[in-house]
């Protein structure tokens, strides 16, 4: 297997999905000739030509709007948008048309597109670039939300995405781009949509996280296992809609307790979801409330101050020992 980053994975990805299915187009701002902000489409337009890696206007409703149209006539889109804090131009194509395609048609009609956008703090992004968006789109039913957070996932979660017959949106973390390396395996694999993964084996607390909180919770977990011998369990949650509520159940049944971790302001987020189907599901096997750790419910701070507004290790270390020993 080679050592990938995350950009390469995703790069990787893509090409095995052009070659694979000549119905795949791949389009948006920059994408073609320039590689994308992120380089993450380099060199498929020189490979797979211009009719299907190409570029768009700047207008965020047209390239989700082309995206549907597209996946109505037997092809599958694969639509960028630069940055996730530029997806509101595009919301009533992405909440209103796309997900609602197969319901309206009478299953006639479906939506197989993939949209990518990079989201996500900790590089120090400009306004709108390093939001965290994902609540708005895991709110509308319809849409599947991915978050890899290694580059094994990301590939495997992208082909996975690119094959769905109805709409998926694929977060890419900034921080993850080029910070993270792993093995990915050459040619054609999936990793299922819908399933997390336990990434450390715990006995007396879980951690559920996605995308670069995942990394940010592993360390968390290594620091309080050095100061006080507490075993905990890290849950990847890979697909933030739908969510595995089977294996967020089982890690809660087998730990008792549990910090819920996510980059997002606080309020109607993830975390809430999650916890709200831990209460419904094993609140008796609770040795303790469920604690969050989140951004504060404020608009992303200034690069200045970003650090301080991001989770960190240390904090996620003071919810779990709160939950230890509640």
């Amino acid at each position: 297997m080679a050592q990938m980053k995350m950009q390469e994975a995703i790069n990787d990805a893509l090409r095995v999905e052009l070659a694979r299915d000549p119905d795949v187009l791949i389009f948006g701002e920059d994408v073609g000739r320039n590689g994308g902000v992120f380089r993450v489409t380099t060199d498929l337009q020189q490979e797979f030509g211009e009719e299907r890696v190409f570029d768009t206007p700047l207008a965020e409703s047209g390239i989700v709007g082309l995206a549907i149209g597209l996946g109505t006539q037997g092809f599958r889109p694969v639509a960028e948008i630069q940055f996730i804090g530029f997806i509101f131009e595009a919301l009533d194509s992405i909440a209103v048309q796309a997900p609602r395609l197969r319901y309206r048609s009478g299953g006639r009609y479906h939506a197989p597109l993939t949209i990518r956008a990079p989201f996500g703090a900790g590089v120090k992004p400009p306004e709108l670039h390093g939001d965290s968006l994902e609540g708005l789109l895991a709110q509308t039913p319809g849409i599947k939300v991915v978050v890899p957070s290694n580059p094994y996932d990301a590939k495997g979660l992208l082909l996975s995405a690119i094959r769905e017959n109805d709409p998926v949106f694929f977060l890419e973390h900034l921080k993850l781009y080029f910070s993270i390396k792993g093995e990915v395996p050459e040619g054609d694999y999936t990793v299922p949509i819908g399933k997390a993964n336990v990434v450390r084996e715990g006995s007396d607390v879980s951690i559920f996280s996605y995308g670069a909180m995942v990394h940010t919770s592993l360390k968390a977990a290594e620091m309080i296992e050095k100061e006080r011998g507490a075993k905990v369990e890290v849950v990847d949650l890979r697909t933030i809609s739908p969510l595995d509520t089977e294996t967020i159940v089982e890690s809660v049944k087998k730990t008792g307790r549990a910090v819920v971790v996510q980059e997002a302001q606080k309020s109607a987020g993830i975390a809430a979801e999650l916890i709200a189907q831990i209460n419904e599901q094993a609140i008796l096997q609770l040795e303790a409330p469920v604690k969050r750790v989140t951004g504060p419910d404020t608009v992303l701070a200034f690069p200045q101050i970003e650090e301080e507004w991001l989770p960190s290790p240390k904090r996620v270390v003071d919810a779990l020992n709160e939950v230890l020993d509640f």
